[in-house]
Parts: C-alpha cells; sequence; structure tokens
C-alpha cells in the first residue's frame, strides 16, 4: 500500500475510534452513571485514544 493511502486511512480509522470512544465515554458521564461513575471509563479511554495515536503515528507516520 502506498504512502498517502496509509496515511489518509489510518487517520480516518484513528479519528473513528477516538470519536467513538468520546461520544461513548460522554454518554455514559452524563447519564445514569454520572460523572463519579463515569470516571474509571473516561480515564480508559483517554488511555486507549493515546495508545491509538501512538500506533497511528508508528505504523503510518514514522518511517523506517
Amino acid at each position: 500500500m502506498s504512502y498517502g493511502i496509509k496515511l489518509i486511512v489510518g487517520l480516518i480509522g484513528t479519528l473513528m475510534l477516538c470519536t467513538f470512544i468520546g461520544g461513548l465515554s460522554h454518554s455514559i458521564s452524563t447519564g445514569f452513571a454520572g460523572f463519579d461513575g463515569g470516571m474509571p471509563f473516561m480515564l480508559i479511554g483517554l488511555i486507549v485514544c493515546a495508545l491509538a495515536l501512538y500506533d497511528f503515528w508508528d505504523e503510518c507516520v514514522r518511517k523506517k
């Protein structure tokens, strides 16, 4: 796969994942669980998004 296609597809996938995790975290925090109940998921979601961004950088952006 060419560098440009790999970069675009990787960026779209990473942004979709982080948007989904962010929306789910927001939904849990503002819903029945409240902020205190949603805090553990929010922290896990932030870690997962950070790992996804690092993997995108490692696989698609960094030249090996």
